[in-house]
């Protein structure tokens, strides 16, 4: 007998932890599509990511931000990924964002992880970013970041969050 339901709620966030990381599991499989040339490809990278996205919305609504110490190392950042990747869908970007935020400032959250989310938020929104951790294109062979609103102190404020400097972030892609 379990009267306080324990049992039920551990089961609950280990079944939640498992969907997570196999969310992040499938958009890792398919994230090749997200820039093929073939409309149908896109389609279904857009289609999944919508679909975590409002899983992720659910499950916001019902636990709050997804830790590590709920859910655990791997499906924390498996919620952090699904969040990145709600591009089509800003209000889930942001309700992750700000509860995610929250949970930063607990000490229960990555500021790292919290910085890529805030410039892929604020990109979406058509708003200049902070880290420079989202890429416009390659110019020259080398990635220019989208705008930043202090570009001189970009490397400064990685720094703060545990973010590579941009140069060394971004030679880890280059195509030379």
């Amino acid at each position: 007998m379990d009267p306080t339901g324990e049992l039920e709620v551990a089961h609950d966030i280990a079944a939640l932890a498992v969907e997570l990381t196999d969310m992040a599991a499938a958009d890792h499989q398919s994230a090749a599509r997200a820039n093929s040339d073939d409309p149908a490809e896109q389609l279904a990278w857009r289609r999944l990511t919508a679909r975590h996205g409002d899983r992720l919305g659910e499950i916001m609504d019902e636990y709050g931000w997804p830790t590590a110490e709920l859910v655990g190392e791997e499906a924390a950042r498996a919620a952090w990924l699904i969040a990145q990747h709600a591009d089509r869908q800003l209000d889930v970007q942001r309700r992750a964002l700000q509860l995610m935020q929250q949970a930063v400032s607990a000490g229960s959250a990555s500021p790292r992880e919290l910085a890529f989310l805030r410039d892929r938020t604020l990109v979406n929104e058509g708003r200049k970013q902070v880290y420079g951790t989202q890429i416009a294109g390659v110019k020259d062979g080398a990635p220019v970041p989208w705008p930043c609103e202090e570009p001189e102190r970009m490397d400064e404020l990685r720094a703060e969050v545990g973010i590579d400097p941009f140069n060394e972030y971004v030679a880890k892609f280059s195509m030379t």
